[in-house]
């Protein structure tokens, strides 16, 4: 599995340790950014194009971090067939996969610690989306909503 991961300065710290997490467990990680610490960057400059490669299929599955998640969240919902959502607790972490074909989890930097972080993460990326009719049924009513 190929996992995209961007931060801006709210989520440096926390993308590092992720990423270092990440190839410790045998996947291959790209790093979109940013680069350097930068207190004044801005987390669209790095969800976007993270958001982006989910949908042509650059990469698997996302992870945005930013300062709350929140950002990150409302960036990454901007892009047609991405499926963001900001994570606090375990369960939505593999069950907005499971249910709801989410395609990109979207993390706070100054909100959960490494441990936290690395446990919600490994629930995101252990499942998959089960294609119940009901799920399905669900997503479409959503993927109409969407304007091209």
């Amino acid at each position: 599995m190929k996992i995209g991961i961007a931060a801006d300065h709210g989520g440096f710290e926390l993308k590092k340790n992720i990423q270092e997490f990440l190839e410790k467990q045998g996947l291959e990680v790209k790093d979109f950014g940013a680069y350097v610490m930068d207190k004044n960057d801005d987390y669209p400059d790095f969800i976007i194009p993270l958001a982006k490669a989910i949908v042509a299929n650059e990469v698997d599955r996302g992870i945005a971090i930013c300062g709350s998640g929140v950002g990150a969240s409302i960036a990454a919902n901007k892009v047609l067939g991405v499926r963001a959502a900001l994570i606090n607790d375990h369960f939505s972490a593999h069950q907005g996969v499971e249910d709801d074909n989410m395609n990109l989890i979207c993390l706070g930097g100054r909100v959960l610690g490494f441990a936290v972080a690395q446990e919600y993460i490994t629930a995101f990326l252990q499942v998959e989306f089960t294609g119940a009719e009901r799920h399905l049924r669900r997503l479409q009513k959503v993927k109409e909503l969407e304007i091209k």
